[in-house]
């Protein structure tokens, strides 16, 4: 069975819709870890349309299981990243209209950079990710650069209205997972999963961690933190 980190996203982005002081992303965190989460995943985005660096300092303090920080590879987030020293640093890309991470981190046209920052995580023992589309050319890309670990976008699979499309691109997946595993990668996968789809994802053997936000912040305005969590647990 992969493990669960959850994003906790959202929890900031209610606060933000009202430029409010709750709901404090870090009381999520407590209810989750409890609940039996194996990581907490924040994405500080260069905008700060939710997440801010007063959240992210925080919960560096207070998660006990492990803080997994996704970010863009501007100087500045790094920057940030460096001196905060997350467990795990989750590289995406990241546009300023987009509503969500659209695709992974297309890691060729964008080589020398990607690698900078990897270097600087590195020095602060910070452990590097990249989060990639299930894509051979962008497998290959990450053993090159030099990370151990990335995370499948399931995006496509997830979005997929019909079930020729989904199958289509749960095969991607499948491929993707185990060409990595045979390069030696460490292989997460995550975006889109939810309640309905995730299932058969983490039936695929070779999948360390599942990262998933929306669908359980969702679930949660119904049933709670708690048992929203739960739920998706054994769904996996």
């Amino acid at each position: 069975m992969p493990k669960l980190g959850v994003n906790i996203d959202h929890v900031a982005t209610l606060r933000e819709i009202r430029a409010s002081l709750e709901p404090e992303p870090v009381f999520a965190a407590f209810i989750l870890e409890s609940a039996g989460a194996d990581s907490i995943v924040v994405h500080l985005r260069e905008d700060r349309r939710h997440i801010k660096e007063r959240d992210l300092d925080i919960l560096k303090k207070v998660v006990k299981s492990k803080l997994n920080l996704e970010m863009s590879v501007s100087d500045e987030i790094t920057d940030i990243a460096c001196k905060i020293k997350p467990d795990q640093a989750t590289l995406v890309p990241e546009k300023r209209q987009e509503i969500t991470t659209e695709g992974g981190l297309d890691i060729l046209p964008n080589f020398k950079k990607i690698k900078t920052a990897i270097a600087k995580l590195k020095k602060q023992d910070i452990e590097v990710s990249l989060f990639i589309d299930p894509d051979k050319n962008q497998i290959d890309a990450a053993k090159k650069i030099g990370v151990n670990m990335i995370e499948l976008h399931t995006g496509r699979y997830a979005n997929a209205k019909k079930s020729t499309l989904q199958n289509k691109y749960f095969k991607e997946i499948l491929d993707a997972v185990n060409y990595a595993r045979k390069k030696g990668l460490i292989v997460n996968a995550g975006h889109g999963l939810d309640y309905y789809n995730v299932s058969r994802i983490a039936k695929i053997k070779g999948i360390e961690e599942l990262n998933i936000g929306y669908s359980i912040v969702c679930r949660a305005v119904l049933v709670g933190l708690d048992r929203a969590l739960r739920e998706m647990k054994a769904l996996i």
